[in-house]
C-alpha cells in the first residue's frame, strides 16, 4: 500500500513538527524533534519508509472534519458492518492556552478509536523507520510498552490493543463495537537527554489540545470577508509556525514534486525572508497581531548584524544558515518522483527582493517598532542602503532559478519598495542625506522598471528587463504601490496573464510552468479587486477556495487540467494568498463604502487617529 495522493491527508501540528494522516487512516509523515529534523514516519517519500496505519480490515468509506476551531481530526470509517471514528492529536502542552501553545509541546501523537455503530474488525500496523527509512529501530516491550529504539531515537508506544510484533514492527487485529474505546500514543524522545515518557493518557491529551487550539482561535476576531476560509488558513499558517521562535516554515514537507516524474523536488522545511512580508500581513488581516510582532522579531534576530555582503534570503526554524542541500538516494520519492533532498541550496543566492520584503513588513509594524531599537535601526537601514545599488545586477529571482541569473523585474520591484518604505520612514532609520539618497533611487528605479520591464509587443509587463517572457511575479506591482490598481498598463498585463497563462482559474508562473501555481492565483485576486473588478476578483476567490482538499488544505501547484494538487503540503504560502487576497477585497469593499479616494492604509485597531502624529 502506497501514500496515496498528498491531498488526502490532513495536517497536525503542535508548535514544533507536523503529522500527515490519509484518508485511510495511515499517519505517512512525522518528523518529531522539529518541522526539518529527520522523519520515524516517512512513507510518504517511499513505502519502507515508515508508517503507523488504524483502519477497518475490510472495505470502508470516509468521512473526515477537524474539529471546530482546531488541528484536531476527527475521521469516520463506514463499512457494511458498522462505522468507527478515529480521533488523531499531535499533544500540546498541558494547560497551554492562547499565545502559549506550542512552546513546549511534548511530542506526543495521540489516536483514539471509537465505535460508533455495529461492529467493525480494525487492524493497527505500526512500522517506525528512523532517519528517512534508513535505521530500523529494535522493538522491545519494556513495562507495557513498546519502545522502538535506534542511535539518538526513542519512540514509545502505548497500546490498549496487545501487539504482535515481528522484526521492526508490531500489528494488531481488534473489534471495535458501538460505544467501546481503544488508545494508542506514540511519544517521541531524544535517546540521551536522560528522560523518558510516562503513560500518556490519549483522552487527557486530545481534549488538552481541543482546548488549547479553541483558545488561540478564541483570540483572533477576524470581521473581514470569506471568514471561514480565512480562519482556517491562518490557522494552517499558525500549524506551520516553529513556536519556539515564531518562525513560520514553507511547508511541513520536502520533495513533494511540482511534476510527477520531475525533478524539481525541494525540501520546503525552512523559512524563506520573501514568505515575511507576506506572512506578516496576512497574520495581520488575519487579526492576529501578536504572531505578525512575533514574525518580525524572529526575522530581525535571525538576521543578526548586517554589512556589505547579501543578507541571506533563508533560515532554519531557529535561525541557522547554512543549509546546504543533499540527496537522499534510498528513497524513491514520492509517486516515484526522484531525487529526494534534504537542505535547500537556495540559501546560497542573492535575492535583492528580500529587501522590500522586510523594509515593507517593517512599515507595516511600525506602531510596534515606536520606540525602535538601535538593531532594528540599523538593519532596515543597511537594507535600504543594499537595495539602493543591488537593483542594478541580476540575480536569482523570486523563483529562485538555478541556471543562470537575470534583471528580474520582481526583484527590482521590491527594491523600489524597500527604498520607498525607507523613505517613509524617513528620520526614524536615516539622517537627511540617506533619505535623499534613497527618494532618488526609488525614483529611478520605478523609472526603470515602467521602462524596461514593459514589452510593447507582448502588451505587458514582462519577468525580466528587456524579456519577451511573461512571469506572473509582476502581479505584484500595484499589491506593493509602485502602479495603481488601475494602471492601464497593469491591466493590459493582467489580460495577457490571464489569456497566456491562465486556465480553470489557475495561473501559471511562466510559460512552461508544470501546473498552476496558487499564490500567483490568488495575487490576480487582489489585482483585479484593486482594478475595480470586484465581482470578477470575488468570483475568482471562491474558484480558488474551492480547490482546497476537504479539510481546506492547500499544496503549492495544481494541475490546470486534471485538478491534482502538487507540491509541498501543506503550503503556507498558498494559504497566505488566500488571506491577503480576503483582505484586498474587504479593503476595497470598505474604501468603496466609505467613498475614500485612496486606497486605506492598514494600521493596528485603534491606531488610526495616530497617522497624523508621526
Amino acid at each position: 500500500m502506497d501514500s496515496g495522493r498528498i491531498s488526502d491527508h490532513g495536517f497536525l501540528a503542535d508548535g514544533r513538527s507536523a503529522v500527515l494522516v490519509d484518508r485511510a487512516g495511515s499517519v505517512n509523515w512525522w518528523c518529531p524533534a522539529r518541522f526539518d529534523s529527520p522523519a520515524v514516519f516517512g512513507r510518504l517519500l517511499d513505502d519502507d519508509a515508515g508508517h503507523w496505519s488504524i483502519q477497518p480490515d475490510e472495505d470502508f468509506t470516509t468521512e473526515r472534519a477537524y474539529l471546530d476551531d482546531t488541528l484536531v481530526l476527527r475521521t469516520v470509517f463506514t463499512t457494511r458492518h458498522g462505522s468507527v471514528a478515529v480521533t488523531d492529536a499531535l499533544a500540546l502542552e498541558p494547560g497551554a492556552r492562547g499565545h502559549q501553545i506550542g512552546l513546549r509541546s511534548p511530542r506526543i501523537l495521540a489516536r483514539v478509536v471509537q465505535g460508533l455503530s455495529g461492529e467493525v474488525p480494525m487492524r493497527v500496523h505500526y512500522r517506525p523507520r528512523f532517519e528517512f527509512g534508513m535505521v530500523t529501530p529494535y522493538l522491545v516491550d519494556r513495562d507495557g510498552a513498546l519502545e522502538a529504539s535506534a542511535g539518538g531515537d526513542d519512540l514509545t508506544l502505548h497500546s490498549s490493543v496487545p501487539l504482535q510484533c515481528d522484526g521492526g514492527e508490531a500489528s494488531a487485529s481488534f473489534t471495535v463495537r458501538a460505544g467501546s474505546t481503544q488508545r494508542f500514543t506514540a511519544a517521541y524522545t531524544p535517546t540521551y537527554d536522560g528522560g523518558r515518557p510516562h503513560r500518556p493518557d490519549a483522552d487527557e491529551l486530545i481534549a488538552n489540545a481541543v482546548e488549547g487550539w479553541r483558545s488561540w482561535a478564541g483570540l483572533h476576531d477576524y470581521r473581514g470577508q470569506y471568514p471561514e476560509q480565512v480562519r482556517r488558513s491562518a490557522m494552517v499558517v499558525q500549524g506551520l509556525t516553529y513556536q519556539p521562535s515564531g518562525a513560520v516554515v514553507a511547508a511541513a514537507t520536502t520533495s513533494v514534486p511540482e511534476k510527477l516524474g520531475g525533478d524539481r523536488n525541494y525540501d520546503y522545511r525552512f523559512v524563506w525572508v520573501r514568505d515575511f512580508s507576506l506572512t506578516v500581513r496576512a497574520l495581520w488581516h488575519a487579526a492576529c497581531l501578536d504572531e505578525a510582532n512575533r514574525q518580525f522579531s524572529w526575522a530581525s534576530r535571525a538576521m543578526g548584524q548586517i554589512g556589505d555582503e547579501p543578507a541571506p534570503i533563508m533560515y532554519s526554524v531557529e535561525g541557522e544558515r547554512d543549509l546546504t542541500e543533499h540527496q537522499l538516494d534510498h528513497l524513491n520519492g514520492y509517486a516515484d518522483s526522484k531525487p529526494v533532498f534534504v537542505g535547500n541550496d537556495a540559501w546560497r543566492q542573492r535575492q535583492p527582493d528580500i529587501f522590500g520584503e522586510v523594509l515593507d513588513a517593517a512599515w507595516l509594524m511600525r506602531y510596534y517598532l515606536d520606540p525602535m531599537a538601535p538593531e532594528v535601526r540599523q538593519r532596515l537601514r543597511t537594507l535600504a542602503d543594499q537595495a539602493v545599488t543591488a537593483w542594478h545586477r541580476p540575480d536569482a529571482g523570486m523563483w529562485e532559478a538555478r541556471d543562470a541569473e537575470r534583471h528580474y523585474l520582481s526583484s527590482k520591484v521590491q527594491c523600489w519598495t524597500a527604498l520607498d518604505r525607507a523613505v517613509k520612514f524617513g528620520s526614524r532609520i536615516g539622517d537627511e542625506a540617506d533619505v535623499s539618497r534613497w527618494a532618488t533611487a526609488r525614483d529611478e528605479v520605478r523609472e526603470a522598471v515602467l521602462t524596461r520591464g514593459w514589452n510593447d509587443r507582448v502588451g505587458a509587463y514582462t519577468g525580466a528587463f528587456e524579456s519577451d517572457h511573461l512571469d506572473a511575479s509582476v502581479l505584484i506591482m500595484p499589491l506593493v504601490g509602485i502602479v495603481d490598481g488601475g494602471d492601464q498598463r497593469m491591466r493590459s498585463t493582467m489580460t495577457v496573464l490571464e489569456q497566456r497563462l491562465s486556465h480553470n482559474g489557475l495561473l501559471r508562473r511562466w510559460d512552461g510552468d508544470p501546473a498552476g501555481f496558487v499564490i500567483c492565483s490568488f495575487w490576480l485576486v487582489g489585482c483585479l479587486a484593486l482594478a475595480g473588478e470586484e465581482d470578477r476578483a470575488s468570483r475568482l476567490f471562491e474558484q480558488l477556495a474551492g480547490r482546497a482538499n476537504d479539510l481546506g488544505l492547500f499544496t503549492e501547484q495544481i494541475d490546470q487540467v486534471t485538478g491534482e494538487p502538487l507540491g509541498n503540503f501543506p503550503q503556507a504560502f498558498s494559504h497566505i494568498g488566500l488571506i491577503n487576497a480576503a483582505g484586498n477585497l474587504t479593503d476595497v469593499a470598505e474604501q468603496r463604502r466609505a467613498g475614500a479616494q485612496e486606497r486605506r492604509q492598514l494600521v493596528p485597531p485603534g491606531m488610526g487617529r495616530m497617522e497624523g502624529k508621526r
